[in-house]
C-alpha cells in the first residue's frame, strides 16, 4: 500500500490582484511555493482583477464556476486562496465548490505546526492557530467531512483538524489562555538570558530577513570560519521556513574579542497577524540586538519589496533603530560583482564562501566600536587582572618592567573605566 505522507494533493490556486497590485504576480508565485512546500501539486491557477474583494465570496460571483469547472478538470480536491477569508468566505466557497478550501493564513500555519522543533516554537504556532480558528469554528465545522480523508493526506492542516475543531469554543478559549501562561513564563526566561548577556557586556548581532534569503547558511558559514564543531551548526535548506527557532551561537575572533549571533524565524508577505503576534517574544531578540545582519536574495528580482516587507515586520513588532548592514547574498547567481562594501552594504555569496572575512570587518567595526587602545602597567600583586585581560582584551605587546607587567592593549570601555587606575602613558 502508498505511503499516505507520499500522496499529493491537487490544487488549483485563487487569487485577486486589488487594484492592479504590481506584486500580484510574485504573491501568486509564492503561493505555489508554499503549496509545495506542503506537498500540494499546483495544477491551475484562476486570478482576477477587482477594485475590491466581493464581502461573500472573496471573487466575483461569475468566477465561482470558472473555478469550479477548472476544478472538475484538471480532477483537483483542494482550492486555495491567496488571501486571509472571513468565515462566511469560507462557509459560502465551500458550499458553491463542494471542497475543501484553504486560505493562506491556514497554509502558512501549517507550515509552520510541521517545522516547529522546539517546545516555545510549537506553543507559539498552536496559539496562532487557535485565534485563527476561533472565529472560524462554524465554517469549518461544515468541511469537517473533508479533512479526514479522500485527499490523500498531503495537507494534513495538522493543529487546525479534525481533532481541535472538536472543541467548543470555550474548550479552545480556555487553551489559548493556558499556552499565553505557558509562553509568558519562556518570554521571561529569555529576558533573564538576555539580561545576563548585557550584564556580561558581550554584543549581540542579530540576523533576520525575508524567508529562505540564506540566513542559515551565513551563520554556518562564520561558524566553520571560527573552527566550530558541525553540532553547533543550524539547519539549512532550500525551502520556505527551514528554521523557525532562534539559534543563539557564541563568535570568537582571534583577538580574543566575541560577540552572539542570533537569527530569527524568516517573512513572508502577508505573514499572518496572529502568527507575527505569536513570534513577538523570538522577534524581539532582534529588539535588544547591538547589530542588525539582514540578509538579502538579491537574485531575487523582487528583493525591494522583500525588504519592505521585512522592515514592514520588524517595525511592527518594534525593532526601530537599531544600526543594520544589508548584506546581499547569492550575488553569484544575480551575476553582480562581490565580495562588495560600500558603506553600510555588502554584496557576498554565502554558499561559495566569498565575503564572508569582509562582512566580518563591517561587524567587527560596528560593534567594537567603543574598544580603546592604550597601555596599562599592573603591579606584579595584581596577577590576576593580567590573566582577566589576557583573556577579555587584545594584548598587542607585553614587557615585564621594575614596577610590574606593561600591557599595550585594544580594551572594552568598561574594562577601561573599570582599570583606568592602571593606565600610562
Amino acid at each position: 500500500m502508498k505511503d499516505v505522507e507520499t500522496l499529493v494533493e491537487k490544487g488549483i490556486l485563487v487569487g485577486v490582484s486589488l487594484q492592479k497590485d504590481e506584486h500580484f504576480d510574485y504573491s501568486m508565485e509564492e503561493l505555489a511555493n508554499l503549496a509545495e512546500a506542503l506537498n500540494v501539486e499546483v495544477v491551475g491557477m484562476v486570478t482576477q482583477n477587482l477594485d475590491r474583494v466581493t464581502p461573500s465570496h472573496y471573487v466575483g460571483t461569475g468566477k465561482i464556476e470558472e473555478i469550479k469547472a477548472f476544478f472538475e478538470e484538471a480532477d483537483a480536491n483542494i482550492v486555495i486562496f491567496n488571501d486571509e477569508l472571513s468565515p462566511s468566505q469560507i462557509r459560502n466557497l465551500e458550499s458553491e465548490l463542494a471542497c475543501k478550501v484553504i486560505d493562506r493564513t491556514m497554509l502558512i500555519l501549517d507550515i509552520f505546526g510541521r517545522r516547529a522543533k522546539t517546545r516555545e516554537a510549537q506553543l507559539q504556532v498552536e496559539l496562532a492557530q487557535l485565534q485563527y480558528m476561533l472565529p472560524r469554528l462554524v465554517g469549518l465545522h461544515a468541511s469537517l467531512s473533508r479533512q479526514g480523508g479522500g485527499t490523500g493526506g498531503g495537507f494534513k492542516n495538522r493543529g487546525a483538524g479534525e481533532t481541535k475543531l472538536e472543541l467548543d469554543r470555550r474548550k479552545i478559549e480556555d487553551q489559548i489562555a493556558k499556552i499565553k501562561r505557558d509562553l509568558e513564563i519562556v518570554k521571561e526566561q529569555r529576558e533573564t538570558q538576555r539580561k545576563q548577556r548585557r550584564k556580561n557586556a558581550i554584543p549581540v548581532v542579530s540576523i533576520v530577513g525575508y524567508t529562505n534569503a540564506g540566513k542559515s547558511t551565513i551563520m554556518n558559514q562564520l561558524l566553520a570560519k571560527i573552527g566550530q564543531d558541525e553540532a553547533k551548526q543550524v539547519f539549512e535548506k532550500d525551502m520556505l521556513f527551514a528554521t523557525l527557532e532562534t539559534s543563539v551561537r557564541h563568535i570568537e575572533l582571534a583577538d580574543n574579542k566575541s560577540f552572539l549571533l542570533t537569527d530569527t524565524v524568516g517573512f513572508v508577505s502577508k505573514l499572518p497577524h496572529h502568527l507575527v503576534k505569536a513570534f513577538r517574544s523570538t522577534l524581539e531578540e532582534a529588539r535588544d540586538a547591538d547589530l542588525l545582519l539582514h540578509v538579502v536574495d538579491v537574485s531575487n528580482e523582487e528583493y525591494r519589496f522583500m525588504m519592505d516587507v521585512t522592515n514592514d515586520t520588524l517595525k511592527a513588532v518594534g525593532v526601530e533603530d537599531v544600526p543594520t548592514l544589508y548584506v546581499y547574498n547569492k550575488s553569484d547567481l544575480a551575476n553582480l560583482e562581490y565580495p562588495l562594501v560600500s558603506g553600510d552594504n555588502i554584496w557576498i555569496s554565502a554558499k561559495e564562501d566569498v565575503g564572508l572575512e569582509e562582512l566580518v570587518q563591517l561587524i567587527r567595526k560596528q560593534v567594537f566600536a567603543d574598544y580603546k587602545m592604550c597601555r596599562m602597567l599592573i603591579p606584579y600583586d595584581q596577577g590576576a587582572i593580567v590573566s582577566y585581560l589576557n583573556e577579555h582584551a587584545t594584548i598587542l605587546e607585553t614587557a615585564y618592567e621594575e614596577e610590574g607587567t606593561l600591557l599595550t592593549l585594544e580594551v572594552q570601555e568598561a574594562d577601561y573605566q573599570k582599570y583606568e587606575c592602571y593606565v600610562t602613558k
